[in-house]
Formats: structure tokens, C-alpha cells, sequence
């Protein structure tokens, strides 16, 4: 393993030296008269990107480069040295885990239910709030802090917290109310039908402030006079919202949409603290840490990642067609 490190990362560092020499070469060719060349300046901008592409080469390129060549083996964690490529094994065996309806058929249902739902919620309260702290309202500030404050929570903290209000029983906080209005405890997070749109609710809730943010700022790139002409022309609040502000949001809209889809279909924190190992909240991420790490089947789990890789960047790649996003 050491010596195919050395050599992906020898591959990875040849290929920025060959970019390097290009771009030094194109701009010493360069036309323009006002371009000035200068090969001390070029290898000293190089060099103060050389630590990132560093890091970048050891702890994302050389993953995945591992990662995809693990999907096609036997890969076992605890006898490393027994590994055999078995080519399409492990995604016969994924074809046959979801004709039989098992963990991974439930990871796929319960995923797409997840991103299904969460997307259009997140986005939804995302915006609203934008729109809400974009008014010119004193203490308006304050309010900017508080909605944002869940995203700066660790997700296990958040969890663990959403356990302790939705907890089965008396213990949980919730219940505990409604025990004294005479209601009697509800299971939230053990009940097959409900358990993962409560996980939707709790992960739009600890998400949307940075959405939030994003919205924010496309709100104040928005030009006033658009919707004081609106207002002339005898447009209402919706039409308003309409015509001027969902135009001119239409980038911003794109980019979090892509980036809300992305950091859905990769959920895993939530349903693993909130609920365990429960058929009707396991979804594929939690699935491939199962495989890799508790069953230490790196081979299996490395085959579920690629899959998700190209079913992630297809649909991301789609949303971006029917989206018309520009360049």
C-alpha cells in the first residue's frame, strides 16, 4: 500500500508540474503587451499553492483513488493481505441485497425519502428567513445570529438534543407535556411511518441558517428600483416575489439546490444517533459506514460509495441542464 501511495501521489505531482510548466510557458508566449512575465513570481505563487495540493492529494485524491480500485475486491479490514479482485461481485451482490428487499433496498428508500422531503423544506425556510431578515427592522441583527446559531452546533450535539425532546416515554421532553395535558407518550423516533420525517424536520431546522445566509446575500444583490417599478406598475407582495425576486435569485437558487441535493443524499450523523441501526432510517451513507467499518467489508462498502458517486453527480449534472445554470 505504501509503495502504490508513493506512486498515485509521484502520478499526482508530475501531472501539477506538467500544469506549472504549461502556464508558465503560455505566459511567457502571451500576446498582450501588458503582461509582464516573471518566472521568480510564477514558481513563488506555485509554491504557496504546493501545501494545499498536498493535502488535497493525501486526503482526497488518494481515497478516492483507493475507493474505486477496493470496489472491484474482496477487501476484508482484518486480512488486508488476502484481498482478490472479484471485478463485479460486490455490485452483483448490492442487485441482489435490493431484490431481496434487504438493508440496502431500505437505504435507498429511505434516502430518497429523505431528500425528497428535505430539499423543497430546507430551501423553503431558507428563503422565507432571508426574506424575513432582509427587512430593515431594529434587532433584525439579533435575530440573523439566532437563526444561524444551529448551523455552528455539531450535528451530534443537535441530535443528541432532538433525542432528549423527542426520547420515547416520560423521559422525553415532549412527551413529558403531553403526558400532563392527558395524552399518552408518543414513540416519535421508533415508529416505522414517522421516525425519518422527524430526522427531515431536525436536519432542515440545524441547515437552513446557511442557506439562509446565501439567500441573504443574493436578496441584497437584488437592485431596489425593480421593486419600486413593480410597485408603480400596481404589483402586489406575491408579485413582487414573482417577477424581481425569484429572476433575480435564479443562480443562487440553482447553487443551493445542487448543494442542499448533494448534502442530503449523504445523511448519516442524524439517523445514526437519533434512531441506531433501524430499517426504516438507514440510508446508503449510514449503510456504507456500517459495511466498511463495522463489518470491516471495505470492498462491499467502497462499491456502495462509487454507486452513490454516480447516481449523485448524474442527477447533480441533470439538475444543472434543466436548471439552464451558466457558467
Amino acid at each position: 500500500m505504501l509503495l502504490s501511495s508513493i506512486v498515485i501521489i509521484g502520478v499526482f505531482l508530475l501531472l501539477f508540474a506538467a500544469f506549472i510548466l504549461k502556464d508558465v510557458v503560455a505566459a511567457k508566449r502571451s500576446p498582450h503587451g501588458n503582461l509582464h512575465y516573471s518566472l521568480k513570481e510564477s514558481v513563488c505563487s506555485y509554491l504557496m499553492l504546493l501545501p494545499a495540493i498536498a493535502l488535497i492529494c493525501l486526503f482526497v485524491l488518494l481515497p478516492i483513488v483507493y475507493s474505486l480500485g477496493y470496489a472491484f475486491t474482496d477487501y476484508y479490514l482484518l486480512k488486508p493481505n488476502e484481498t482478490e479482485f472479484v471485478w463485479l461481485d460486490n455490485f452483483k451482490d448490492i442487485i441482489e441485497n435490493i431484490g431481496a428487499k434487504g438493508d440496502m433496498y431500505n437505504a435507498i428508500i429511505n434516502t430518497a425519502k429523505f431528500v425528497v422531503f428535505v430539499v423543497p423544506l430546507q430551501i423553503g425556510m431558507a428563503l422565507g428567513l432571508a426574506l424575513l431578515v432582509n427587512k430593515k427592522l431594529r434587532g433584525m441583527g439579533v435575530f440573523k445570529v439566532l437563526y444561524f446559531a444551529p448551523v455552528v452546533i455539531s450535528l451530534t450535539v443537535t441530535s443528541f438534543l432532538w433525542v432528549r425532546i423527542l426520547g420515547g416515554g416520560e423521559s422525553g421532553l415532549l412527551n413529558s407535556f403531553l403526558v400532563k395535558l392527558g395524552v399518552a407518550p408518543v414513540s416519535f423516533l421508533y415508529d416505522p411511518q414517522g421516525a425519518m420525517y422527524w430526522i427531515v424536520l431536525v436536519s432542515a431546522w440545524q441547515g437552513c441558517g446557511y442557506q439562509m445566509l446565501i439567500f441573504l446575500s443574493g436578496l441584497k444583490g437584488i437592485d431596489n428600483t425593480l421593486y419600486e417599478a413593480a410597485e408603480l406598475d400596481g404589483a402586489n407582495m406575491f408579485r413582487q416575489f414573482a417577477a424581481v425576486t425569484v429572476p433575480g435569485l435564479r443562480s443562487v437558487i440553482t447553487f443551493v439546490i445542487i448543494t442542499v441535493f448533494i448534502g442530503a443524499c449523504k445523511i448519516m450523523v442524524q439517523p445514526m444517533l437519533m434512531t441506531g441501526k433501524q430499517s426504516f432510517t438507514i440510508t446508503l451513507n449510514y449503510l456504507m459506514y456500517i459495511e466498511g467499518y463495522t463489518y470491516r467489508w471495505v470492498g462491499y462498502s467502497s462499491a456502495i460509495a462509487l454507486l452513490m458517486t454516480i447516481v449523485i453527480g448524474a442527477i447533480t449534472f441533470l439538475q444543472r441542464y434543466l436548471l439552464k445554470e451558466e457558467d
